[in-house]
């Protein structure tokens, strides 16, 4: 008998832990998926090209509501937990809620979920989404570069569209990422690399991904998403904490883990930070990984024309993970647009139309910043029609992509602001990069 499972996920960490652990398991049957956090992911099945001989019509992915349900209709056995950036607390309220449906509940390690790459792998991971990976990543790439290194980064999933399609993606141009339909959040992730020269790979296969990044590469850097921990084995595993949720490090899935199990802790945005949450996240550092080289860093922001935003009604656009379940208030966007000296920061929520609207009616905490949506052609277009509508003179965009190219028929200026990581003091990047 064939032990039912089924796998709570968001369409990445789930993904993955079927394709290494259960796939070709003849000791398990994966009856369904289910999926939350990111929207129009469920109602979708996992092709049975990808899911493998045991699977030969693919696996249902239904709401993650559906999961009581699921359990009883199913006769599951064991539910996986398999997606990242989510309270403890709320993890075990997932957990009651499977017990008490009679179904185990299943939190899954490293040792079987690894995957083993035949060249160095360095890892960059975070406590929590939005606390600046991807500047320590970019950084991190530079330096390598600099020594006359070949990385390949290889991205955190992010398959939103066409699954069997999306098994193993590579990215080296815009062209590329016109190429594969590449919504806003994968644009956020992919361009910086672009940018610089490098091929990125991502997609829904993370062996297939491995194999044919590590043959062009002398380092593979995995470019961590939200705040799950990596899918290869670290050589070196750096973990970013954000000291303006600075007790975050033992409260949030799987942040935690990632905390203990770093190398090296980066507490980045010191520059913006209150010192008395440096000073906490160093105390959560001291209780969970005392051995962990600390590293100190500023994340400076620039917009690339500060002049126009001065004394200006500014609407400011901010990365949306990081301001919807990463529950940031602002960005880097709303402290381009203060340092400015903007006349007023406006309140969007009165313009938002569509699925804008109900993501503020979902993420309550939002104010005076719009997150930067756009997970299919209908969001981008609502995201459009609410910058539109706004009372503002102009838009500043603290998200990591230039939405010009993505949003054409915006009536507003749209001014960019960029971040890089900065380190203060010792140890350097050098220092924590040395025998890479």
């Amino acid at each position: 008998m064939r032990t039912k499972v089924i796998i709570m996920g968001a369409a990445g960490r789930d993904f993955h832990n079927f394709n290494v652990y259960f796939r070709d398991n003849a000791n398990y049957e994966v009856m369904a998926f289910t999926a939350t956090q990111i929207p129009n992911i469920d109602g979708r099945k996992y092709p049975a090209s990808l899911a493998g001989k045991l699977y030969p019509k693919g696996i249902d992915i239904h709401p993650e509501s559906d999961l009581s349900r699921l359990i009883s209709e199913l006769g599951a056995e064991q539910v996986v937990f398999a997606y990242s950036d989510i309270p403890h607390v709320e993890v075990m309220h997932k957990a009651s809620l499977v017990n008490a449906c009679g179904a185990d509940f299943r939190l899954m390690g490293t040792n079987q979920t690894f995957l083993k790459a035949k060249v160095p792998v360095i890892a960059v991971c975070a406590v929590r989404t939005g606390s600046g990976k991807s500047q320590t990543t970019r950084a991190i790439a530079s330096a390598l570069i600099s020594k006359g290194k070949r990385v390949v980064a290889v991205r955190h999933p992010m398959p939103y569209g066409d699954l069997e399609k999306q098994a193993v993606q590579r990215f080296a141009a815009y062209d590329d990422l016109d190429k594969h339909a590449c919504t806003i959040e994968e644009r956020e992730e992919y361009e910086p690399h672009i940018d610089m020269g490098m091929v990125v790979y991502a997609g829904v296969d993370y062996e297939k991904i491995l194999r044919q990044a590590e043959q062009e590469a002398d380092v593979v850097l995995w470019d961590g998403g939200n705040n799950d921990t990596p899918f290869y084995a670290p050589d070196l595993h750096i973990v970013v904490a954000d000291p303006h949720r600075a007790g975050h490090g033992k409260l949030y899935h799987p942040g935690e883990t990632n905390m203990r199990m770093a190398d090296v802790i980066i507490i980045n945005k010191v520059d913006t930070a209150d010192p008395k949450g440096v000073e906490a996240v160093r105390a959560v550092i001291a209780e969970l990984n005392p051995k962990a080289k600390v590293v100190t860093a500023a994340s400076p922001v620039t917009a690339e024309d500060p002049g126009a935003i001065k004394d200006k009604r500014v609407l400011v656009i901010e990365d949306g993970p990081t301001v919807t379940h990463g529950e940031m208030t602002f960005g880097a966007g709303m402290i381009a647009a203060k340092n400015a000296g903007a006349k007023a920061i406006i309140d969007p929520r009165p313009f938002a139309v569509g699925s804008i609207k109900a993501t503020f009616e979902k993420y309550s905490h939002l104010e005076n910043v719009l997150p930067a949506m756009g997970y299919g052609d209908r969001q981008v277009d609502e995201l459009e029609k609410t910058i539109n509508a706004s009372d503002c003179d102009i838009v500043v965009s603290g998200t990591p992509i230039d939405l010009k190219r993505i949003l054409k028929n915006v009536n507003k200026p749209i001014i960019r602001v960029r971040y890089d990581l900065q380190v203060k003091g010792e140890p350097s990047l050098d220092d924590v990069l040395r025998g890479i």
